[in-house]
């Protein structure tokens, strides 16, 4: 997501307050003066003195001050956790204890854990409080949200600092997907269909970073099953959604087989990023020259232009220098076809395709797991 700076909002200033603008930026030199966001913050609180010089309604500036100081809070707190992997674990509150989809839940919570990964859940009970059970306190995040009645959140993060309120859905759920590194979906209601069919309309749109959104079942059930049934009959079929789209959602019946498809998501994929009109996949190993060709044929339909290329950093991301070691892919994505960029993140992570890698045995498959 570029800043781009708003030169109507500093020329609306100007024309109506020469001193405005200068007087904005001096004050932020004297708070930070080293940052490199200072335009950015400029930007924001010109977007403020707009909203107050045309003080159109009172309830639009309260909803304003309550969203920026749901924000800032949840930016700051989360801070303490950056560098960390975690995954949103999203399923009914009104799952009971004594429910096999209950003990799945906790022992995902666990598996998580032992696998160096957080678990954000919604901080309330059912599925959530199993997994946030599992994972122990010190590994879980809870986003609560305040209701006009009473509510409490699971007893392993309530009262602690890893428990943050939210007074909007819409901030809340800004956070249930910027912070996650992967999804799991168990069973719930309308609340879990809705996060379920949001998150997977994020990534197909390209708003939201490709992530591993896991379906988790119990072995024998039926619901994200008929779900899915649902959605190729009716969306595929009529081609409301491409038939790649199922790409971007696996299907499994065991907490080891979530965990297994978060980490090997990772195995070699690291992140990504826009970088000017460049896709860039950042990566743990560097691709064999085999691979880098055979990919130029399988994935030419993601490239607008020219081809993938394989390079070292070169400073270019100059905020996040701290990836330096990691070999980039970048090309032009088409920015459209997310289940297509699923097939390729499969492709690279395959152990056979990294320059680092022996060479592949009759046992090691080029087919990556099975998808819904």
């Amino acid at each position: 997501m570029p800043y781009q700076p708003n030169d109507l909002l500093s020329r609306h200033f100007q024309e109506n307050g020469p001193d405005l603008v200068s007087q904005v930026e001096e004050q932020l030199k004297r708070v930070s003066p080293d940052s490199p966001n200072l335009p950015i913050y400029r930007d924001m609180i010109l977007t403020v003195l707009r909203m107050a010089q045309e003080d159109h309604n009172r309830w639009n500036a309260k909803i304003t001050l309550q969203a920026l100081r749901e924000l800032e809070q949840a930016f700051r707190v989360l801070e303490q956790f950056k560098g960390r992997r975690k995954v949103t674990v999203f399923g009914s509150a009104r799952t009971p204890v004594e429910h096999p989809l209950y003990a799945m839940a906790r022992e995902l919570g666990a598996a998580l854990t032992r696998a160096d990964m957080m678990v954000i859940t919604g901080a309330g009970g059912g599925i959530m409080a199993a997994a946030h059970e599992g994972a122990g306190r010190d590994h879980s995040l809870g986003f609560n949200i305040t209701l006009p009645f009473e509510q409490h959140a699971n007893p392993t993060v309530d009262g602690t600092d890893n428990l943050l309120p939210f007074h909007f859905f819409f901030t809340r759920k800004l956070f249930f997907v910027k912070e996650a590194d992967a999804l799991v979906l168990c069973p719930g209601g309308f609340g879990t269909l809705d996060e379920a069919l949001e998150v997977l309309t994020l990534i197909q749109t390209g708003k939201s970073p490709l992530v591993p959104v896991v379906l988790l079942d119990a072995p024998g059930g039926t619901f994200w099953q008929g779900a899915m049934d649902f959605i190729r009959n009716q969306l595929e079929n009529n081609r409301y959604i491409l038939p790649t789209d199922m790409k971007l959602m696996r299907l499994v019946y065991t907490v080891d087989e979530a965990v297994e498809q978060i980490n090997q998501f990772y195995s070699n994929f690291h992140s990504s990023r826009w970088l000017k009109r460049q896709f860039v996949i950042r990566m743990n190993h560097k691709l064999s020259d085999q691979a880098l060709a055979q990919m130029q044929d399988e994935f030419a339909d993601l490239c607008l232009s020219d081809q993938f290329h394989q390079h070292a950093y070169s400073g270019e991301e100059h905020d996040e220098a701290q990836f330096s070691h990691l070999a980039r892919l970048a090309f032009a994505f088409n920015g459209r076809t997310h289940g297509r960029l699923r097939e390729l993140v499969d492709y690279i992570n395959l152990p056979e395709n990294w320059a680092d890698s022996k060479p592949p045995t009759a046992q090691r498959s080029r087919e990556p797991s099975s998808v819904i």
